[in-house]
């Protein structure tokens, strides 16, 4: 898979984001036409059957037109083993559904998930479930807004 570079390709229809992980794989969509990203779910899956096919389902159900995978760098921008293991999934996004995948840079996204729930008074478990899916939610947002030059009207 080659990761298309920001600011090419469609710029209209929805687009399903997610914040990867080992455990857990938050999901977030939204849509070019309104720059706006929501918290669809956690896939709370380890094995990769399960994982594709709950993505699929989405997939299906949302149909969209470009793929945002947030890419994890430590700090100082540098990459770490679950950097490689996250472009291994984005690959096999790529592979398997044949839309276009974006990496985008995810520092500080669950940093800022967290924040949110904190002042939301969310806590325990209820907090962790939230925390994947609001992270994507941010991953997509910030993809938006330093898109939205190329977005369509």
């Amino acid at each position: 898979m080659r990761a298309e570079p920001p600011g090419t390709g469609s710029r209209r229809g929805s687009v399903l984001a997610f914040d990867f992980g080992t455990r857990r794989i938050g999901v977030a969509m939204g849509e070019w036409e309104t720059g706006t990203a929501h918290a669809l779910e956690t896939i709370a899956a380890e094995a990769n059957d399960a994982r594709f096919g709950r993505i699929a389902e989405l997939i299906a159900e949302w149909r969209p037109a470009e793929l945002v995978v947030g890419l994890p760098l430590t700090l100082e921008g540098e990459e770490h083993e679950l950097t490689r293991r996250c472009r291994r999934f984005a690959n096999q996004l790529h592979g398997r559904y044949g839309l276009p995948v974006r990496l985008v840079d995810e520092r500080l996204t669950s940093v800022e998930a967290e924040r949110r729930l904190a002042e939301a008074g969310v806590r325990g478990e209820r907090r962790r479930a939230l925390t994947d899916r609001l992270a994507a939610q941010e991953i997509l947002q910030d993809y938006f807004e330093h898109h939205a030059t190329t977005r369509s009207h």
